[in-house]
């Protein structure tokens, strides 16, 4: 078998990072692992694109350590089992390719994630020296995000935590029963309890930084974590439900979910296609919903049909809105945050425009179209000075007339 070089290397292991989703946000372009030409959330040669603590977007070198792995998780295309071509970088190597990357100022960081090579703690090792060398021995003060393996030793987690900005330690599948039936060699509660050290972790750093000045950074991004979407049978509200879940006892910065892409040579226990990416998006926006807009898991779940999905057409804010109409419209002059939070077509930045705004004048429905992208998904669910909806909101086609237009829905179509 040739020697492989450096750059057939970076094609390999970039190439296989772009299935581990949570670094980037959900992306629309199309991802088959059959084809071999899936985009997923890298583009180009493993850049990808993040967002820093401060809401800063920048682009990471999005790499892995290895695509070897000792574990056969069925969903998973660098599997033990899978017939891919394999490579793996030294812990030297991914140092200076990161550090050569960083001073031609193609990236601002580095997102490292590794299948499992000869041991949990031995993988765990390599990651974290790759951390260190760069913190320690380069002074590098770019952004550093590690995916973490949650079998491996917690003070290796700990040294992990040291040297990274932000953690991620994926839960992979929304159900137990899922993981149990696809993944066996992963398990729900070490999973669930690294992310549970994790979290008094930071914690901790944070009350000791009020009180030290010299108190270490601890991975002051947080931690984040990702879900397949697709793979096993769960539908919407157990997703959902387990999100929620994960944010209110580990006090996630974000769940990451990635619709499930087919693999070369699958187990006959996986769907033969792939869930149409709208799946995903939708769940991204019900997720937005849960962090930005006041909205529970028990109101979005609300929002699906009677198999627990979220609707496809529609997005989910205006799936509850139709539910509930007894609930609108609502007066923009004298409404509550949470209540304009809740109108389809109102984001935040456009609530506390209004709510800014109509502290000095009465709001007509032409103030309202010039503080927010579009009015016409807002105006059957408003009151405004000289506007009255009368019955546009109890129409039974509003539905059909506030959906997306078809080639918006096509973006997110599953392949042919």
């Amino acid at each position: 078998m040739p020697r492989l070089d450096t750059r057939d290397k970076l094609a390999i292991l970039a190439d296989a990072a772009k299935y581990d989703a949570s670094c980037a946000s959900s992306g629309t372009a199309k991802r088959d692992s059959q084809s071999g030409k899936g985009i997923g959330s890298t583009e180009g040669m493993g850049i990808c694109h993040a967002y820093a603590p401060d809401g800063r977007c920048i682009s990471l070198l999005k790499i892995l350590l290895t695509n070897s792995c000792i574990f056969d998780c069925h969903y998973c295309i660098n599997r033990k089992s899978s017939n891919v071509r394999r490579a793996r970088f030294t812990a030297e190597e991914i140092v200076q390719l990161t550090l050569s990357f960083y001073k031609r100022n193609y990236i601002e960081g580095l997102f490292l994630s590794s299948g499992i090579i000869r041991s949990s703690n031995y993988t765990m090792e390599q990651i974290v020296e790759v951390a260190r060398s760069l913190r320690e021995d380069h002074d590098f003060r770019g952004y550093i995000h590690l995916k973490t393996i949650p079998d491996a030793d917690p003070e290796l987690i700990h040294q992990a935590g040291l040297y990274a900005d932000r953690i991620s330690i994926n839960v992979e599948l929304p159900t137990e029963t899922g993981l149990k039936r696809l993944a066996p060699e992963k398990n729900a509660a070490r999973i669930e309890g690294a992310m549970r050290e994790m979290k008094s972790e930071i914690v901790d750093r944070e009350d000791g930084s009020k009180r030290f000045k010299s108190a270490p950074n601890f991975a002051p991004a947080g931690q984040s974590t990702q879900m397949i979407v697709g793979a096993d049978s769960a539908n919407d509200c157990d997703i959902v439900i387990r999100a929620s879940g994960l944010y209110d006892r580990f006090a996630l910065r974000r769940v990451y979910y990635s619709a499930f892409s087919p693999i070369p040579d699958a187990s006959a226990v996986l769907p033969l296609q792939r869930p149409p990416l709208m799946r995903e998006h939708r769940l991204y926006q019900s997720d937005w919903l849960m962090r930005f807009y006041g909205f529970k898991s028990a109101d979005v779940i609300a929002a699906t049909d009677g198999s627990g999905m979220l609707p496809l057409d529609i997005d989910p804010k205006l799936a509850w809105a139709l539910k509930f109409r007894e609930h609108f419209p609502v007066d923009v002059n004298r409404a509550p945050r949470e209540m304009l939070l809740r109108v389809p077509g109102l984001g935040v930045k456009a609530v506390d425009r209004i709510l800014k705004s109509r502290r000095w004048r009465r709001l007509r429905l032409d103030d309202i179209a010039r503080l927010t992208a579009s009015v016409t998904k807002v105006r059957p669910f408003i009151y405004a000075e000289g506007w009255r909806p009368t019955l546009l909101t109890d129409r039974a086609d509003l539905r059909q007339r506030l959906k997306p237009k078809a080639e918006q829905l096509e973006l997110f179509a599953p392949a042919a």
